[in-house]
């Protein structure tokens, strides 16, 4: 378990404040995560890496000379908002533009595509590698499902010591695409990990048992064996690695031995010790089948808290490879080689987060801002829901997610109360207060919920406007925006155990109710009942997004955590409206 935390919900924040301080000769703190203390080459790629925090030293750790120019850190297990990985990004671009690299989640693909495009629109070139190691979590067939693990720092280093040589962006991004083609990773667990507050392990492996296949978030293996002595685990992690050589090798006797990177990495509570034993036996493995083993690892480099395993990744080198992750590098927690580092000076920031603008507020109708005050009154609603049950959405998304769902919406319901609260307190009208909270929302929770929350604020927000009064028809067409804009950007449907589940059957009532001249309140609570039901209905159902979707069957009998908590959330904003009715109502 994790014992060293004060209050649960601000031990990320907290944990980058320790690791600036002890850091400072190789990194300085900005809005949303770290980036280099030292100079880097003008006109070159900057490589921003990231995700969420609790898997040190990733990502914070390798950033530095020779390895990345910034890490983006989102809450624990969870992935950072687009406004995070856009401010770490704009920070330390050189002038040529920027390379985003993270694991494969959803919630990473969700909100670093969206600060890549932001940049972008800004003139600023951008481009995204989205690793993708895991053999476990997809089949060959579906590769682009497959997540991110410690196949990172693979990915990672090539990048950066590329950009570091001053190659182009095009030529950056190939030997990233390249390096990810040829990294396989595959790895194993005996107990689970618990996060800060935590009173359970995400999950659990019966003792003298071995969860085959898990992710670095505590996602649950894929099947269980009996704990096997260290020689039989060197056996399946590479007889498993060596049933999928990467296209265009081969291990031959006719051909020059293949030459391999070999990381054996430990996920947080397996010693040093033990993994140099297990070592021993994959590099009498490897040679017996042919390889080369160069410049092995093991250690700590991707790990997921107090989780007892390891996994191994194979990268597959050729010539420009193998220079690329030979090349010196100088990182808190990724050293090699002799490297000339010159501190930054003359007006850098060596701590804290930099300075948020100043938030604009347009004019807006007395009508209008009487209704801030109701979408307010239904943030708070939100966040008292939210807070009563955070306990019970962490436990329900650990049956097959990763159990940070409950912190991650105490977190960003609590900082959209907060804008919603500053907005309405400066005269804001309806649309603007619910953009403010939407953009807090999606940066300070993070994950895939975060960005889809706030991505729903905004779209009803754009239905109300700051010229007059909110009224049922308008709420509704926002609501109607909101899940289109939800299913267009996180291209889940019904059926696939989500949010969208609860939704859109959500709206769909609401906009028949209103349509039949119900009034706001009336509407509300007939598709609040409707939301209900369909959120106990995701208990029958097997998810098909997200990190749930490889356990699939755990998943059988329990309702989706992102349905559950929309639900509450619009039973609660139905209190609201009952007690509170400044909404004009129609008959």
């Amino acid at each position: 378990m994790t014992r060293l935390f004060n209050e649960p919900a601000a031990f990320a924040d907290e944990m980058i404040e320790g690791f600036v301080a002890s850091h400072g000769r190789w990194v300085k703190r900005v809005s949303g995560g770290v980036v280099r203390n030292t100079k880097s080459t003008p006109n070159t790629v900057a490589v921003v890496i990231g995700g969420g925090s609790g898997h040190y030293p990733a990502f914070a750790g390798l950033v530095g000379q020779g390895l990345a120019h910034g890490a983006v850190m989102g809450n624990l297990f969870a992935s950072p908002s687009a406004q995070q990985v856009y401010n770490v990004a704009k920070t330390a671009d050189n002038g040529v533009g920027v390379l985003l690299g993270y694991g494969n989640y959803a919630g990473d693909v969700l909100h670093f595509n969206q600060a890549q495009d932001r940049l972008r629109a800004e003139g600023i070139e951008c481009r995204s590698i989205a690793v993708n190691d895991d053999v476990s979590s997809a089949p060959l067939a579906e590769r682009t499902k497959r997540r991110g693990i410690a196949g990172d720092i693979t990915v990672f280093k090539v990048a950066a010591a590329a950009a570091e040589a001053g190659y182009s962006m095009d030529a950056t991004v190939e030997v990233a695409e390249r390096t990810n083609d040829r990294t396989r990773s595959f790895g194993v667990a005996f107990t689970g990990c618990t996060l800060p507050g935590g009173e359970h392990p995400l999950f659990t492996v019966p003792e003298g048992r071995m969860a085959v296949g898990m992710g670095i978030h505590g996602e649950p293996g894929i099947d269980e064996t009996d704990i096997p002595t260290a020689d039989e685990l060197a056996e399946l992690l590479v007889s498993k690695l060596l049933t999928e050589i990467p296209d265009g090798l081969s291990i031959s006797l006719d051909s020059p031995r293949p030459r391999v990177v070999p990381i054996l990495n430990g996920l947080g509570s397996v010693k040093y010790e033990e993994l140099f034993v297990v070592y021993r036996r994959v590099a009498q493995l490897l040679a017996e089948a042919g390889l080369v083993a160069v410049d092995p690892q093991v250690g700590e480099l991707v790990t997921s808290f107090d989780m007892a395993g390891t996994s191994l990744t194979l990268f597959w080198l050729d010539d420009e490879l193998e220079t690329l992750w030979n090349a010196p590098a100088d990182a808190p927690a990724f050293r090699r080689g002799a490297i000339m580092a010159e501190p930054l000076s003359g007006g850098a920031i060596q701590d804290g987060e930099a300075a948020d603008a100043e938030l604009f507020i347009p004019d807006a109708s007395a009508e209008s801002r009487a209704g801030a005050t109701c979408v307010l009154a239904a943030l708070e609603a939100a966040r008292a829901v939210v807070n009563a049950n955070a306990h019970e959405l962490g436990r329900i998304d650990a049956i097959a997610g990763d159990g940070d769902h409950g912190i991650g919406m105490e977190r960003g319901v609590h900082a959209a109360v907060v804008a919603a609260a500053d907005a309405v307190s400066r005269g804001a009208g309806a649309a603007t207060t619910l953009y403010t909270a939407g953009d807090a929302w999606a940066d300070k929770a993070g994950g895939t919920s975060g960005a889809l929350w706030g991505m729903a604020l905004r779209a009803v927000g754009d239905s109300l406007g700051d010229g007059r009064a909110p009224d049922a028809d308008a709420v509704a067409k926002g609501v109607d925006g909101a899940a289109a804009a939800i299913m267009e950007f996180g291209k889940a449907k019904p059926g696939d155990k989500t949010l969208v589940d609860v939704l859109v059957p959500f709206r769909d009532a609401l906009t028949s109710q209103v349509e039949m001249g119900r009034s706001l309140t009336e509407a509300w609570g007939v598709a609040a009942a409707r939301a209900q039901r369909a959120a106990d209905a995701t208990s029958n159902l097997l998810p098909l997004m997200g990190r749930a979707r490889p356990h699939a069957e755990k998943s059988l009998g329990t309702p989706d955590a992102g349905a559950v908590s929309m639900a509450l959330i619009i039973r609660a904003i139905h209190n609201t409206l009952v007690e509170n009715r400044t909404v004009k109502e129609e008959a």
